[in-house]
């Protein structure tokens, strides 16, 4: 009922602004806004979805009702398309179109920094379980155990942080670990460029942009074989990616990045970069929304009429 009202106040903003078209990101609380308001008589729409949170619960967020009755709707990676032909209508696929993440140039049109030969690493993101922060704290206390030395950096904070620092504390790798909490951009990209790679050992993601910097800044990634991230990354050419879960594989990746030399990094990091300028240009990711957007609004009705909705599907 809150959304309804909220669709009904967009709506009249909508009408004074003769808006012909709305999109909205997420395909959670926002797109259900922006279809109860086309349902009211507002104008066509369409939203993004990132995941992980859209597939986790897919039924209770009426994803293939939001489909149905969107003009069209936007995946950020095939995996995350396909997950979406999962929860809908086959009739409803053709609507269902990719369009990256993207970069600007204050990532893109970057220099590349030398990499440095020390054991420094970074990890970026929200501090929580789907990141899997804690098994990064399990496979470096196995390497160090083997006589590796090497430091990471978590930059970021959130709900897991206390638990985080406890499991440090408790593996006495205080002298290992550094959490920052939040940085700005500029903060974030001085990070990236003092590490030798870029960790992420996600059990859950849709495609993190933050690999994408690190590509972008010339820092080759260690991150997990889920969701759009094999589309980013290919082994052994930008990183290393290894099972989900998997603290052994983890610490083998992270052995691996340690003993590489700066050269092999570097070509690594070159070959990311070249990659995300290609694939994950925002110039070019934002004007293939605009052009669906356009073509939304060239096919749409002339009046809108109220419509029904049968949220049990």
């Amino acid at each position: 009922m809150i959304y309804l009202a909220e669709a009904a106040v967009l709506l009249r903003w909508l009408t004074k602004a003769k808006v012909k078209h709305l999109h909205a990101h997420f395909g959670t609380n926002p797109a259900a806004v922006a279809m109860l308001c086309h349902a009211l008589g507002g104008p066509s729409y369409s939203f993004t979805v990132h995941g992980p949170d859209e597939f986790d619960q897919p039924q209770g967020l009426h994803l293939q009702t939001k489909i149905a009755h969107a003009a069209f709707v936007v995946a950020v990676s095939s995996f995350g398309r396909s997950q979406l032909y999962r929860w809908c209508d086959p009739q409803s696929w053709s609507k269902i179109k990719v369009v990256h993440c993207g970069l600007d140039q204050s990532f893109l049109g970057q220099p590349c920094t030398p990499i440095l030969d020390t054991p420094q690493l970074v990890c970026v993101g929200r501090l929580c379980a789907a990141k899997g922060q804690l098994l990064l704290v399990e496979a470096v206390a196995q390497l160090i155990a083997t006589g590796l030395d090497i430091k990471v950096t978590f930059v970021g904070d959130g709900e897991l942080r206390s638990q985080l620092e406890q499991a440090i504390c408790q593996a006495n790798l205080e002298d290992n670990f550094t959490i920052t909490g939040w940085v700005s951009s500029e903060e974030l990209r001085d990070h990236l460029s003092a590490a030798r790679a870029m960790v992420l050992p996600s059990f859950a993601e849709g495609l993190p942009v933050v690999l994408m910097e690190a590509l972008a800044l010339g820092r080759p990634v260690i991150s997990t074989y889920i969701a759009g991230i094999p589309e980013l990354v290919n082994p052994g050419i930008e990183g290393w990616l290894v099972p989900a879960g998997s603290a052994a594989a983890l610490k083998q990746a992270l052995k691996d990045c340690l003993q590489a030399t700066p050269a092999q990094l570097a070509t690594m990091g070159a070959a990311g970069a070249e990659h995300v300028a290609l694939c994950h240009n925002i110039a070019t990711e934002t004007a293939q929304l605009a052009r669906l957007f356009q073509q939304s609004i060239d096919t749409a009705p002339g009046a809108m009429q109220p419509t029904s909705l049968d949220l049990n599907r």
